[in-house]
This record gives structure tokens, C-alpha cells and sequence, in this order.
């Protein structure tokens, strides 16, 4: 199984996991960027006027990515690892955006998540909506930034 873990990361927190994550199962990996970063008002989910909380309550919305030409090596991927912290029960719009840049036919998705305390929400079912038939959204799992190497092996094992 060739693996790619690609994810999102607000605060560092997804970063983290991520290279756990990419180091537990042998993987290259790949930071999504936005193409105008995200600072600390943007992210206030308080401020309903905040960027996330404009971009979360619009479901069509697709932030622009930093690298337009789908920079991510995933070709050789049997399943690629979706990282990012949970917004508002669901992947961030950034996610949309990254997951309508790429071709996932034939592929598995399996998003992985942070958060201090929401869990996994419907990430799976949008994600696949956003993906369409052509590749396979299982439904992921939520990890506190303190996850072992060894406890996310043993999940990518177990998948």
C-alpha cells in the first residue's frame, strides 16, 4: 500500500500529527496552504463574521490554494491521509478546495483530525460528496495533538 498524507493545518496542532503520521506509516506528505494565510481574527469561530465563519456557513465556498498547479505528488497513492482541524463539525472549506484539485479516482481518502474537543462530524460523507464516485472516503478518525507514532501506526495498520 503507497501511502501520501497531505493536511491543513490553522494553529500547528495538524502539522504535528501529520508528521507523526507520515513518519508511522513511511509516507511523503504535503502542507495544503492557502493562498492568503489565515491569521488569528480570521479564525475567531466567536466572530460570525470571521473569515472561517463566513467560509463554514457557505458550503460552496473554495478558499484559493498557494500552489494552483496541484503541487502534491499523489499519483502513486494508493491512499492518501487528509489532515486538519475540525470546523464547525466538518473539514475546512480549504479541504474542498484541495480535494476538487486533484484527480482521487481509484483511490482511498481517510481524514484524520484534530480538535480539542468536536469530534469527527460528517467529514466523511461531505468529503466523499466533494470527491465524488470515482474514489473511496472511509470515515477517519480524531486525534489529540499528544497521539503517539506508534498509536497512529497502529490505526493506518488497522484500516
Amino acid at each position: 500500500m503507497n501511502s501520501f498524507v497531505t493536511y491543513f493545518s490553522a494553529s500547528g496542532t495538524t502539522a504535528k500529527v501529520a508528521k507523526k503520521l507520515a513518519q508511522a506509516v513511511n509516507a511523503d506528505s504535503y502542507e495544503i496552504k492557502p493562498k492568503v494565510p489565515y491569521t488569528q481574527a480570521d479564525l475567531d469561530w466567536r466572530d460570525k463574521s470571521s473569515r472561517s465563519s463566513v467560509e463554514m456557513n457557505d458550503e460552496a465556498c473554495r478558499p484559493d490554494l498557494a500552489d494552483n498547479d496541484a503541487a502534491a505528488d499523489i499519483a502513486a497513492a494508493d491512499v492518501i491521509f487528509v489532515g486538519f482541524p475540525v470546523w464547525w463539525y466538518r473539514e475546512p472549506s480549504i479541504i474542498d478546495s484541495f480535494l476538487e484539485a486533484y484527480d482521487f479516482k481509484g483511490k482511498t481518502i481517510v481524514p484524520f483530525v484534530t480538535s480539542g474537543s468536536s469530534g469527527i462530524g460528517s467529514t466523511g460523507v461531505h468529503m466523499q460528496s466533494v470527491v465524488g464516485k470515482g474514489a473511496k472516503v472511509l470515515e477517519g478518525k480524531r486525534f489529540s495533538s499528544g497521539v503517539s507514532e506508534d498509536e497512529l501506526k497502529k490505526w493506518a495498520q488497522s484500516l
